[in-house]
């Protein structure tokens, strides 16, 4: 064997053809002639990273539906998403390394454990926020940046590449929680979380951190996880929701009257679009109350939720470009997430979700929302509804994979979900007997402030619009037959 001092006098030495850089680029020879973590021990780390990354998509997951906070909800599909792309690719690295059995639902430390129970039923909002962005992810990217120092370079080359990538968007994730906490947690609610925030420093430092490298120490007691943790699927809205039970304004009707005007139209969908913030959260319930599924069914389907809060948000810029303060013309009501996740199965809430996209795939779905906003020479709108309609091709094919595939036939899933969708019970009067919503026609309104404020001629049949949602249901079954 030769001494470690004299390789590295003989890489130091050493010198590539006409100065090329040396082993592709991945490392200097002083870097490469130093021995790396073993395969078991990468292994090792490895299977910490996967379990942390599954346990952060598993709170996001938890906490969206509930979150009133609409900014935040958007921020966790996104983040949900992310991590959920992590771990599928650190499921697939392990998988190359003489791992099967992969054995990669145990947990790797009890403590650990604790940590992410305790931060799934953080008592607000405002603790989850900082447990979630200045401890947990902070101390999964210390433990992802030295598994990449101290791995070899080139041998562990796809574990380095993964690990590069993830700590790139842990960055971003960082950054945003620093923002998020800045803006949002003051100074007394810093310290009425302390005890709190206690068990979970506690908890890390008895794993020896997220990836167990440090000397091990005791389980913290919990605090907030001492009883058993129950989903919470009621849809919660920010005070820009002022009316979450209104179902006055019937978009599919307006969008396949013949009658109506491409550029009305336009303004429809923009609402159309925010109204999809009530997609994100029936899915999160969807993962959120079925178990036991390949990791690719949770990945597909939390890719096809933050689609649905990507398509929520450009609702939001439409209305923004569109100069609309919608918060205060547009009632975005939550009575499709309430009713679903507080009235079927996780199963059949996928049925219902699964007959709705069906009937956007003909040219009276999707296409027709692109072929308005070309008519309607808005180049923004054309670009959502494009983007839109490759979405729902994707939806359909997790859908193809993950539902249809456990149903009789494709006819008998669309079927399914037509009677679950059936199933749902809207409480229109109840809700207005109880003094929840009045189910006012919000429409003229908004499409009077739009047209004062670009300069537009009103057209009475747009402004007298009055069609609602008491006995037409939200899905173009027999709106797009009649078209």
């Amino acid at each position: 064997m030769w001494a470690e001092a004299s390789a590295m006098e003989h890489a130091k030495a050493y010198r590539t053809h006409a100065g090329l850089p040396a082993l592709a680029g991945l490392a200097t020879f002083p870097e490469a002639v130093r021995a790396g973590l073993s395969v078991e021990e990468s292994v090792r780390r490895l299977k910490a990273h996967h379990y942390c990354l599954r346990r952060l998509h598993q709170i996001l997951i938890a906490r969206l539906t509930s979150e009133p906070v609409y900014e935040l909800k958007m921020a966790f599909s996104l983040h949900a998403h992310i991590l959920a792309e992590h771990v599928a690719a650190i499921r697939a690295r392990v998988g190359e390394m003489r791992e099967p059995p992969l054995g990669l639902d145990k947990v790797p430390h009890a403590a650990l454990e604790v940590f992410f129970d305790e931060l799934r039923q953080a008592p607000t909002t405002e603790a989850l926020l900082v447990g979630f962005y200045e401890l947990a992810l902070p101390a999964l990217r210390e433990g992802m940046e030295q598994h990449r120092r101290e791995t070899h370079p080139v041998a562990d080359q796809p574990t380095v590449r993964l690990l590069r990538f993830a700590l790139l968007e842990l960055e971003d994730l960082i950054a945003y929680g620093r923002s998020a906490v800045a803006e949002l947690v003051s100074t007394e609610a810093r310290a009425a979380m302390m005890p709190g925030l206690a068990v979970l420093v506690a908890a890390v430092v008895g794993a020896g951190g997220f990836d167990g490298c440090s000397e091990p120490g005791s389980v913290p007691e919990r605090l907030h996880s001492r009883e058993p943790y129950r989903y919470d699927g009621v849809p919660r809205r920010d005070g820009r929701f002022p009316d979450p039970y209104n179902m006055g304004v019937n978009a599919e009707v307006f969008l396949y009257d013949p009658a109506m005007p491409a550029d009305g139209k336009v303004l429809m969908m923009f609402y159309k679009r925010l109204r999809e913030i009530d997609v994100p959260e029936m899915m999160a319930s969807i993962l959120a109350e079925t178990p036991d599924k390949p990791w690719g069914y949770y990945r597909d389907m939390t890719r096809q939720l933050w689609d649905e809060a990507r398509h929520a948000m450009l609702g939001e810029v439409g209305f923004v470009a569109a100069g609309v303060d919608w918060p205060k013309h547009v009632m975005v009501n939550f009575t499709w997430s309430l009713g679903l996740n507080t009235q079927l199965t996780p199963k059949e809430r996928h049925a219902v979700l699964y007959f709705i996209e069906q009937g956007l795939m003909p040219k009276t779905g999707k296409r027709h929302e692109w072929e308005v906003s070309l008519a309607s020479r808005n180049p923004l709108a054309a670009t959502i509804q494009d983007f839109d309609w490759a979405d729902e091709v994707l939806h359909a094919r997790v859908g193809r994979d993950w539902y249809v595939a456990d149903m009789p036939s494709p006819h008998e899933a669309v079927a399914y979900g037509d009677r679950c969708w059936s199933k749902v019970l809207v409480g229109w009067e109840k809700w207005r007997a109880e003094g929840l919503t009045e189910h006012r026609n919000w429409w003229p309104g908004l499409y009077r402030e739009h047209c004062a404020t670009h300069g537009i001629p009103m057209d009475p049949k747009v402004a007298a619009y009055g069609v609602s949602y008491a006995s037409v249901r939200a899905d173009l079954k027999d709106i797009s037959a009649s078209a």
